[in-house]
C-alpha cells in the first residue's frame, strides 16, 4: 500500500506542473526560453535512455517468464510498438491548432484574434492535454511501483514536459478572459488528469497483475515515453531555444539517467 501511495504521489507532482507553466507563462518578460529548451532536451534524454535501457530490458525480462526468452522478446517489441500506436491515434485524433504540441512561442505577440476563438483554444487545449496526460500517469505510476527510483526520474522528466503544456492552457485563456485565475486553474486541472491515468489504469489492472501483464503494460509506457520525447519534448525544445541547446540537454539527460542508474545498480 506504500508503493502504492508513493507511486500516485509521484503522478500527483508530474501532473501539477501544468500548473508552473501556467505561473511561468505570466511571468514571461523574465523568463528565459532558451533555459527551457534546455530543460525539456534534457527531458526528452532522461525519457528515452530511461525507456531503452531500463524499462523495455525489465518488460522483456517480466513477459520471458511466461513465454519463454523468444517468445517474450517478441510480445515485449509488439507492446512498445503498440504503446506508439496508441499515443500517435491519440494525437491524430485532435485538431494541430487544439494540440498541446502547436504551442508556438510565449513570448511573441498575440494577434488580435476574436476573445471567444481564444477562449475556445484554451479549453480545447486543456481537453486535448487532459488526454494526453493519461497515458503519462500510468506511465510514471508503473514505473514508480515497479522501481521507486525509477518512478522519480520518470516524474521529474514528465513534470518538465508538463511545464510548457501548462503554458499552451494559460496563455490563451488569459488574453481571452483577463483573468489571471481563471488561466491558472483551468490548466492546474488540465494536469489532474494524469493522476487519474495512474488511479484508472492501476484500478482496471490491479486484478490482473502478472508477469504478462506488468511486461507488456511496461513495454507499451517505453513506447509512450519514446513518442512523447521525439513527437513533443525535442520539437517543442527547438521551438524556444536553438538546435544545439536542445541536444545538448538531450545528451546531459542521457548521462545524468546513466549514473543515476548505475549509481543504484
Amino acid at each position: 500500500m506504500d508503493n502504492v501511495l508513493f507511486a500516485f504521489s509521484l503522478t500527483l507532482f508530474a501532473g501539477l506542473a501544468t500548473g508552473v507553466g501556467s505561473l511561468l507563462a505570466f511571468l514571461s518578460k523574465k523568463f528565459n526560453p532558451k533555459f527551457l529548451a534546455g530543460a525539456l532536451g534534457f527531458s526528452a534524454g532522461v525519457m528515452i535512455y530511461v525507456s531503452f535501457v531500463e524499462i523495455f530490458v525489465k518488460a522483456r525480462d517480466s513477459l520471458s517468464i511466461p513465454f519463454g526468452e523468444t517468445k517474450g522478446y517478441w510480445v515485449t517489441t509488439i507492446a512498445f510498438f503498440g504503446g506508439i500506436a496508441l499515443i500517435a491515434i491519440i494525437d491524430r485524433l485532435i485538431p494541430s491548432y487544439e494540440n498541446p504540441h502547436e504551442i508556438g512561442n510565449i513570448n511573441e505577440p498575440v494577434d488580435k484574434a476574436s476573445e471567444q476563438r481564444l477562449l475556445r483554444l484554451g479549453v480545447f487545449s486543456a481537453l486535448a492535454i487532459a488526454i494526453h496526460n493519461f497515458p503519462e500517469g500510468l506511465a510514471t505510476f508503473m514505473g514508480a511501483l515497479s522501481d521507486p527510483t525509477l518512478g522519480i526520474s520518470i516524474a521529474v522528466a514528465i513534470a518538465i514536459h508538463n511545464i510548457p503544456e501548462g503554458m499552451a492552457v494559460s496563455v490563451p485563456i488569459y488574453y481571452a478572459t483577463k483573468s489571471r485565475k481563471k488561466a491558472f486553474w483551468l490548466s492546474f486541472a488540465s494536469g489532474i488528469a494524469e493522476p487519474l491515468g495512474a488511479l484508472v489504469g492501476y484500478f482496471i489492472l490491479k486484478n490482473f497483475i502478472s508477469d504478462s501483464t506488468f511486461g507488456i503494460v511496461f513495454a507499451g509506457v517505453a513506447g509512450i515515453m519514446v513518442y512523447i520525447s521525439l513527437d513533443e519534448l525535442l520539437p517543442t525544445a527547438e521551438e524556444f531555444g536553438e538546435h544545439h541547446i536542445a541536444i545538448g540537454g538531450l545528451i546531459a539527460g542521457m548521462l545524468v539517467m546513466a549514473i543515476s542508474l548505475l549509481l543504484f545498480a
